[in-house]
């Protein structure tokens, strides 16, 4: 369990969303995944933590996702969770790091 103190921001972006094209790029079903590491003799489980805010936003999308809060006006510079394309992007973007490991010694599911 990870302690939380302080704030956290919480964003509704179904407008955004609404008018966002979608990213229609696969994403694995866990049985799929499951099925293809069947009878491996070792397992490792990785917790990408914070991973979608390690994917930049580009300058130009950055405006897109202002809020204002009683301390101000901000926009994000990093992929928050919320938007539509976040798991797609996020996949894709694992899929390209790992690209020469994956159905080979590991796969890859964002659950």
């Amino acid at each position: 369990m990870r302690l939380t103190t302080g704030w956290r921001v919480c964003i509704d972006f179904r407008k955004l969303n609404a008018v966002t094209k979608k990213d229609h790029f696969p994403l694995p079903f866990l049985d799929q995944v499951l099925e293809r590491v069947a009878g491996h003799d070792y397992y490792c489980f990785l917790d990408g933590y914070s991973g979608y805010f390690q994917i930049a936003i580009a300058l130009e999308d950055q405006e897109k996702t202002t809020f204002t809060c009683p301390f101000g006006t901000y926009a994000y510079r990093r992929m928050p969770f919320g938007l539509c394309n976040a798991p797609t992007t996020f996949q894709r973007c694992m899929l390209s790091i790992f690209s020469d490991m994956v159905e080979r010694i590991m796969e890859v599911f964002h659950g």
